[in-house]
C-alpha cells in the first residue's frame, strides 16, 4: 500500500491530538483562574488582604508575612475551604516576635500601728523568704499582710540596693508609706517636730544608694510651745516683739495688725504652734497691746494665762490705774493680770554695786568664749551650784568667777540667777545683770529665734510679776547658715554659668565636648556649697529627628552631666537627671539659631516635703482645744506616681544614623 494512502489518517490523528492538548490547556487555565479567584475572594472577605495567591496547575501557593502564627494558620485554613487542602502550598512567613519587655518591678510598703502591708510586683528570682523575715522583724510582732506577686524576669540593676534602703528606712519610721523601684524610692512619713524632720531628711539623703532617686514627703506637726509666750515692748527704741506666738494664721494676723496699730514698724511674724491656753488668745493679746499703747509704753508679757504689764517709769499714775482696770475687765476670764509701774532702775552691771544701790549678779560672755561670773550669791552651796551649772550649760566656754557671799539677798535670788544664765546661753556673746527688781539680758547671736526663746525662758521661770529687759541683736556673721546660699541662689548660680557658657555635646550623642570641661568645673565649685539642695538636671533638644529619639538623647545627656559631676567628687545624691526631649523649646526650631538655643542643659529646684499640705497651719480650726491632746494619726493618700517627677528611666537606645539632633 502506498504511503500516501496513510497521510490523511495521520493528519487527522495529529489534528485531534492538537485539539485535545489545546482543550486541556484551556481547562487547566480555567481551573487555575477559578481557584485563584475563589481563594482570593474568601481571604478578602475575612480581611486577610496581606496574602498573595499564585496558582501553578493544581497547586495554590500562599505568600505574604503574617502578624503571628495564628493569623498564618487561619489564612491556610480559609484557602483549604475552597480548594482541596492537598493543593494548598504554604509559602507564608510570620513576623519576628519582639522580645517581651520586662515589667516595672515595684513594692509599696505601708506601716502603721496596725502592722505592715506590702503590695506590688517583684522578680521571681528575689529571695522572698529572706525579705519576709526582715519585714516580720521590723513589724515587731504586728501583723504582716503580703499581697506581692512575682514575674519570672531577671532582677533589674539597682533593685537590691534600693530595696535594702527602703527596708532600713521602714524600720526607722513606724508610720510611713514607702514606694520602691529599682531606680526610685518615695517616702511619705510624719516627723515628731520640725527639727526631727530636718534631721530625718538629712539622714535619708546621706544614706540613699547611688543611682536611686529619692523623693521625700515628710511633714512635721506644729511645735508644742510651753509656755505659750508673747512679749510686746514699746520704749524709746519703738515698738517690737520680743516673742510672738499664735495657734492659727488668722489669730497671728489679728495680733500683728494690733501691733502695727500700736506703732510696730517693718515686718514681723508669730510662730504658729500648739499649746494655746484658750482659743481666745488673739482676743486677749490684741486687748493687751491696745492697753499698752494707751499708757504710752512699757512691756506686755503673756506666759500661758499669766499676763504681766510693766509700764514705763514716766507713765501717769492716774492713766495707768484707769487703763489697768479696764484691761482687767476686758481680758477673758482665764487670764490673770499683774500690772506694775516700777521705780527707776539703774543697771550698773559691775557686780559691785555702790552701797546705796541694789545688789547685783553679773555674768559676761565674751566672743572668745570666756564666761565671767561676778556679784552676790547667798551662800557657798549656791556658789558651787551656779559654777557647776555654768560649766555644764556653757560647755565650750572657760568659766571664771569672783562671786561674793551675801546672806541679805531677797527671796528667789537663786531662781533669777539660774533663769538668767539659761537665757544667756542662747547668745554668742553678751551680758546678764540680775537685780531684785529686774533681770537684764543684752548681747548678740547668730540665732534669729534667740530673742523669742530668751523671752520664753525668763517669762516661764521668773513668774508673772517679774520685770525683765531684753536687748539682743541678730548678727548674720554669727549665723553658721547665713553664709550658705539659699536653694534658689544655688540654682540661679548654676544657670548663670550655663547662660555664659553652655554644656555642648558631640553631634547626635551624649558625649560632652572636651572643650566644655571648664563649665562643668565651675558648676562643681558651686555644688560645693549646695550639696544638700535637691535639683533636677534637665536635658532638652531641638525638634529635628524623631520625638522618641530626642527624648532618649536628652535623658542620656542629663545623665552625662551627672556622671561628669560625680567624676569631680561632687556629691550628687540630691541631683536627678531628667530628659524632656523637644517638649519645652525656648526659641524657634525653624532657624539654626533657635535650634541651638533649644539644645541645652538646665538646673531646676525640686521642692521636697509636705507636698500634700499636711502641715498647713490653716488645717486647725479656730476652736482648737486648750491643750494639745494625743497626736492624731495623719493619713496621706498618694497615687502611684505623684509629686515631683525627678527620676525617669535612662534611655539606652542609640540615636539612628538619620538623626541630626546635636
Amino acid at each position: 500500500m502506498r504511503l500516501s494512502n496513510y497521510v490523511p489518517a495521520i493528519a487527522v490523528f495529529l489534528g485531534a491530538a492538537l485539539l485535545c492538548i489545546a482543550a486541556a490547556m484551556l481547562a487547566v487555565a480555567q481551573i487555575e483562574r477559578s481557584s485563584q479567584a475563589a481563594v482570593k475572594r474568601v481571604l478578602m472577605l475575612d480581611g486577610q488582604d496581606w496574602v498573595s495567591v499564585a496558582v501553578d496547575g493544581l497547586q495554590v501557593k500562599l505568600r505574604g508575612t503574617a502578624e503571628d502564627e495564628a493569623t498564618r494558620f487561619r489564612a491556610e485554613r480559609l484557602a483549604s475551604t475552597v480548594v482541596d487542602a492537598d493543593r494548598v502550598i504554604d509559602a507564608m512567613d510570620v513576623k519576628a516576635v519582639a522580645a517581651i519587655t520586662p515589667p516595672r518591678f515595684a513594692i509599696e510598703f505601708l506601716r502603721n500601728d496596725a502592722g505592715v502591708s506590702l503590695i506590688g510586683l517583684i522578680p521571681g528570682a528575689m529571695d522572698r523568704q529572706a525579705t519576709a523575715a526582715q519585714i516580720s522583724e521590723i513589724a515587731q510582732g504586728a501583723p504582716v499582710t503580703d499581697l506581692l506577686e512575682s514575674a519570672d524576669f531577671p532582677v533589674p540593676p539597682g533593685w537590691a540596693s534600693a530595696l535594702g534602703f527602703a527596708l532600713d528606712t521602714l524600720g526607722r519610721l513606724p508610720r510611713s508609706k514607702i514606694s520602691v523601684a529599682a531606680d526610685r524610692v518615695e517616702i511619705t512619713s510624719v516627723a515628731e517636730s520640725a527639727a526631727a524632720k530636718r534631721q530625718l531628711e538629712n539622714s535619708l539623703k546621706s544614706a540613699v544608694p547611688d543611682g536611686v532617686n529619692l523623693v521625700l514627703r515628710i511633714s512635721a506637726p506644729r511645735p508644742v510651745i510651753s509656755p505659750f509666750t508673747l512679749r510686746f515692748v514699746i520704749d524709746e527704741a519703738g515698738a517690737r516683739f520680743d516673742a510672738c506666738t499664735a495657734h492659727t494664721k488668722a489669730g497671728s494676723a489679728r495680733i500683728l495688725a494690733a501691733a502695727a496699730e500700736a506703732g510696730l514698724q517693718g515686718e514681723a511674724a508669730c510662730v504658729l504652734g500648739l499649746g494655746v491656753p484658750t482659743p481666745e488668745w488673739p482676743d486677749a493679746v490684741t486687748t493687751g497691746i491696745g492697753a499698752l499703747a494707751r499708757i504710752g509704753g512699757g512691756a506686755l508679757t503673756f506666759s500661758d494665762a499669766d499676763v504681766s504689764l510693766v509700764a514705763l517709769e514716766s507713765t501717769d499714775s492716774a492713766l495707768f490705774d484707769r487703763v489697768v482696770g479696764e484691761l482687767e475687765n476686758a481680758l477673758p476670764d482665764v487670764f490673770s493680770l499683774s500690772a506694775t509701774k516700777p521705780e527707776p532702775v539703774v543697771i550698773v552691771g559691775t557686780g559691785e554695786a555702790p552701797d546705796s544701790g541694789p545688789p547685783e549678779f553679773v555674768a559676761t560672755l565674751s566672743p572668745e568664749g570666756l564666761l565671767q561670773l561676778r556679784g552676790r550669791i547667798s551662800d557657798e552651796r549656791l556658789r558651787a551650784a551656779v559654777t557647776g551649772f555654768a560649766r555644764a550649760r556653757f560647755s565650750t566656754a572657760e568659766v571664771s568667777g569672783t562671786m561674793r557671799l551675801d546672806d541679805r539677798l531677797p527671796d528667789g535670788w537663786a531662781a533669777r540667777v539660774f533663769a538668767g544664765l539659761e537665757a544667756l546661753a542662747m547668745l554668742s556673746n553678751g551680758s546678764l545683770v540680775v537685780q531684785p527688781d529686774i533681770v537684764d539680758i543684752r548681747g548678740a547671736t547668730g540665732n534669729i529665734a534667740a530673742r523669742a526663746e530668751v523671752s520664753r525662758i525668763l517669762s516661764s521661770q521668773l513668774g508673772e510679776a517679774e520685770n525683765f529687759s531684753i536687748d539682743i541683736a541678730y548678727v548674720e556673721a554669727l549665723d553658721p547658715n547665713a553664709a550658705l546660699p539659699s536653694p534658689q541662689e544655688c540654682v540661679d548660680a548654676i544657670n548663670a554659668i550655663l547662660a555664659a557658657q553652655k554644656v555642648t555635646f558631640e553631634p547626635g550623642s551624649a558625649d560632652i565636648d572636651a572643650e566644655e570641661a571648664g563649665t562643668i568645673d565651675r558648676i562643681a565649685e558651686v555644688m560645693g556649697d549646695c550639696a544638700d539642695v535637691p535639683m533636677e538636671i534637665a536635658g532638652h533638644t531641638d525638634s529635628q529627628g524623631r520625638e522618641t529619639m530626642n527624648q532618649a538623647l536628652s535623658q542620656q545627656r542629663a545623665q552625662a552631666v551627672l556622671v561628669a559631676l560625680q567624676s569631680r567628687r561632687v556629691s550628687t545624691r540630691n541631683l536627678s537627671p531628667q530628659g524632656y526631649g523637644e517638649a519645652n523649646p525656648i526659641a524657634d526650631n525653624g532657624t539654626e539659631e533657635g535650634r541651638e538655643e533649644n539644645r541645652r542643659i538646665e538646673f531646676t529646684l525640686i521642692i521636697l516635703g509636705d507636698p500634700e499640705g499636711l502641715n498647713d497651719p490653716d488645717a486647725e480650726p479656730e476652736t482648737d482645744g486648750a491643750q494639745p491632746g494625743p497626736e492624731a494619726e495623719t493619713q496621706t493618700e498618694t497615687g502611684a506616681e505623684t509629686g515631683t517627677e525627678n527620676g525617669a528611666e535612662t534611655g539606652t537606645e542609640t540615636p539612628a544614623a538619620e538623626e541630626t539632633n546635636e
